[in-house]
């Protein structure tokens, strides 16, 4: 069987976030099953033990009493090994037209070559769950769901929403679809939505990061009072100096673009985070970003234990103070 004949067949969901993971799964296998008796079509494995093997030989055979099989492999657990991971890069070698094969993997980082070879070559879609990195990944997966829910937010509403929810990102499927249960297809203004989205959750570290390059000392105060609800001040602080030592890194080099900037950082793929860093350094200048170093190294005694200010106030002065930068240079 050839991969366009079988595109459909294979559906690899990945992410790290449970709930987002489960949601998809429960998405293409809704997809796969149709209008079928989901109880004869549908073979799984609960997530605790994962036989690879079983469901491969469940993969592998005919269906019964129906057109089609589904079958949904869950694997999470960190010490799968390639080698048992074999029966599935078999069975993709040349899957049945009659299976739709869902595969779950809940685990983080890269998947292993072997498997995303044969993932390739069987055709299959592939369903990342949670937003992608920088802004235009985070953009483009609340483009999705708001097509998958069928619900349609004016801009105001929209920036609400997604400011609400910040880093809780697992809110987002089943706020959409209450959202779509009880207005349709209705445009919905800020107004509209507010009941139904609850407490605000964190917000990315990136939205901090950029309020305090804007300058908007006001935002990166609330900001950074957000961020404390999920995150420890410490992770706070590496944030911020890792903002600031990319700028110090660029400080007298000669790098003119930001791809000169990205070999000087070395960073690799994307260069958007150099541009943001080399353009940070020509705003602040040399006095600034020396002034910023300063700021965060006062801070960082601050929290361990040189005032007697608690860890929010520290944190909620050094980021104005940080914004406060951006207006008037070196800051003094």
């Amino acid at each position: 069987m050839g991969a366009a004949a079988t595109a459909a067949m294979v559906v690899f969901v990945r992410g790290e976030d449970p709930v987002l993971l489960r949601d998809a799964v429960r998405h293409a296998v809704d997809e796969a099953v149709g209008d079928r008796d989901r109880d004869l079509v549908v073979t799984e494995n609960d997530g605790d033990q994962v036989d690879i093997g079983a469901l491969v030989d469940a993969a592998s055979t005919p269906p019964f009493l129906t057109d089609r099989r589904v079958v949904v492999v869950r694997i999470g657990a960190d010490d799968v090994t390639v080698d048992q991971l074999t029966p599935l890069l078999e069975y993709l070698a040349d899957p049945l037209d009659t299976t739709s094969l869902v595969i779950a993997w809940g685990r983080g980082g890269r998947i292993p070559k072997a498997l995303e070879t044969a993932l390739t070559a069987a055709g299959a879609r592939t369903v990342t769950t949670g937003p992608g990195g920088g802004k235009s990944g985070r953009r483009d997966w609340y483009d999705e769901q708001y097509a998958r829910a069928g619900v349609r937010l004016d801009g105001a509403a929209r920036a609400l929403l997604e400011s609400t929810v910040g880093e809780d990102v697992s809110r987002v499927p089943n706020l959409l679809d209450t959202l779509a249960a009880v207005f349709g297809a209705e445009r919905l203004d800020a107004a509209t939505i507010t009941p139904f989205l609850g407490e605000a959750g964190g917000v990315p570290p990136w939205d901090l990061t950029d309020a305090i390059d804007r300058g908007d000392a006001a935002l990166a105060v609330e900001l950074v009072r957000r961020i404390l609800t999920t995150r420890h001040a410490l992770q706070v602080m590496a944030t911020l100096t890792s903002h600031v030592d990319r700028m110090l890194a660029l400080d007298g080099s000669e790098a003119r673009d930001e791809r000169g900037a990205a070999e000087v950082l070395g960073i690799k793929g994307s260069t958007f985070p150099a541009r943001k860093a080399l353009d940070g350094a020509r705003r602040l200048g040399h006095d600034g970003i020396v002034r910023a170093v300063e700021l965060l190294a006062d801070a960082d005694l601050d929290l361990r234990g040189a005032s007697s200010w608690d860890d929010e106030l520290v944190l909620e002065v050094l980021v104005a103070r940080l914004a406060r930068l951006r207006r008037t240079g070196a800051g003094r």
